[in-house]
């Protein structure tokens, strides 16, 4: 016998939020004063700061403070309930969306549906690369990247074999766009600095760090010279970036990539291996964009009207790194201010005394870009406006404490950033076993 589809029982206008990142989060608390119930489902039970990640994978921060409880955010408001579960399925034709959490399974029916839920690594067709090269879009991921980064440490320690300690301390970073760049700068001050003096076999200096991009240039959207910039500050840390640089293989010892210029293949032996080079929009993009008759791209966005609906279903939102719209880049902004947009046509549309256009379309206002590539030093361009070094650290600092969810958070995650600044120890370098090697483990059981 089928499920019938739960709704709130008040008979109020049902939003169901798929989520609970930027956009989804943003989304709820626009409709916090709305005549709206809210269910809000995640297969996680926190929000996640995801520019921040590659902190949590390096030992600046711990985990919980880029990653508050969903529930807690939100617990002061009356409106929205939240469900940890896992979305299976969306039919918007019925609109109803079902999710699931260890084989309990619900279905809810909705008026209004958005659906913010991000996006994962892209390995481009070799999914075979994720079992040696983790991506950075999770906590999990993060986790387990530090724990491979500081193993490899730990490792060198014991190994006689100088070329096998070389391999254990050989670090390749594929991508260089701003998370493989912040990501690289770390681990190489890591190297230089945190674990300097502190091994008795061999000097963490003696680290190799490989920064590898199959573009000509690195961060290609923060233009030339701020590239350049940015290229400069790594190779200064002895980081050997490497570009026009088409990965071709990675295993479990060693990654290869082809010289696009000369059409060379060269293989680096290599212990750790991180992919941050591309990302592929939610499944669950696809599964609209078929049901809707709207086009999705290769990478899963879908093609979105103006107004952020989907096709000719004018009470389905996608918001975020999901869509395709106006060559928006799938970056948190595009995500926060896309979330406040729908929230508003949906107040908009309930409220029979509002005036206010319910199609309005969505118009981005571009806040800039931010890098940063080691301590007091980063890049920042604003429209026309680039600068680099200090200011642009300080401005980095400044903007990213401003977006951290909660006081608690960002006085943490202040106060780590500026012990961090003047001392070279990092309280947050502690692993495990589980987290090196679970992802892998989960992975082929559910498969």
């Amino acid at each position: 016998m089928a499920q019938t589809p739960h709704r709130p029982s008040n008979g109020r206008h049902h939003v169901v939020v798929i989520g609970a990142g930027f956009g989804g989060i943003n989304a709820v608390k626009k409709l916090k004063d709305a005549d709206v119930e809210i269910t809000l489902i995640d297969k996680k039970n926190h929000h996640l700061f995801q520019p921040m990640l590659y902190q949590v994978a390096t030992g600046v921060i711990s985990a919980g403070e880029i990653a508050p409880s969903t529930r807690q955010i939100l617990r002061h408001q009356d409106n929205v309930s939240f469900v940890n579960g896992e979305v299976t399925d969306v039919n918007i034709k019925d609109q109803t969306v079902t999710a699931e959490l260890d084989g309990a399974v619900r279905t809810y029916g909705y008026d209004s549906l958005i659906v913010a839920a991000g996006a994962g690594q892209s390995y481009f067709g070799n999914d075979h690369f994720a079992e040696y090269a983790p991506g950075m879009k999770t906590l999990d991921d993060a986790l387990e990247i530090r724990s491979r980064i500081i193993s490899a440490f730990e490792k060198a320690e014991l190994e006689e074999d100088p070329a096998k300690r070389e391999k254990l301390l050989t670090f390749v970073i594929v991508g260089a766009g701003p998370t493989g760049v912040e990501l690289t700068g770390q681990i190489a001050e890591l190297a230089q600095r945190t674990f300097a003096g502190t091994y008795s076999n061999f000097g963490s200096s003696s680290a190799k760090i490989y920064l590898l991009d199959g573009a000509p240039q690195v961060l290609p959207p923060f233009g030339k010279r701020l590239g350049r910039k940015a290229q400069r500050t790594l190779e200064k840390l002895g980081v050997d970036v490497r570009l026009n640089a088409m990965v071709t293989d990675v295993t479990a010892d060693a990654v290869t990539y082809k010289n696009m210029k000369t059409e060379e293949e060269v293989t680096i032996e290599a212990a750790t291996k991180i992919w941050s080079a591309g990302v592929a929009a939610s499944p669950l993009g696809k599964l609209i964009a078929d049901q809707a008759g709207v086009e999705s791209d290769r990478a899963g966005r879908v093609s979105v009207n103006e107004d952020l609906t989907v096709g000719e279903y004018k009470n389905v939102y996608i918001v975020g790194d999901m869509i395709s719209l106006n060559r928006l880049p799938g970056v948190a902004q595009v995500a926060i201010q896309g979330g406040n947009h729908v929230g508003k046509l949906i107040e908009a549309k309930i409220d029979e005394e509002s005036t206010a256009n319910e199609a309005e379309p969505f118009e981005y206002f571009d806040k800039g870009s931010m890098a940063v590539i080691s301590r007091f030093n980063a890049v920042v361009k604003l429209g026309k406006t680039e600068f680099a070094g200090f200011p642009a650290w300080i401005s980095w600092l400044g903007l990213h404490i401003f977006y951290i969810v909660g006081f608690r958070s960002r006085t943490l995650v202040a106060l780590h950033w500026l012990l961090n600044a003047f001392s070279r120890d990092r309280g947050n370098l502690e692993i495990t076993q589980q987290q090196r090697v679970a992802r892998n483990v989960i992975d082929r059981d559910l498969h």
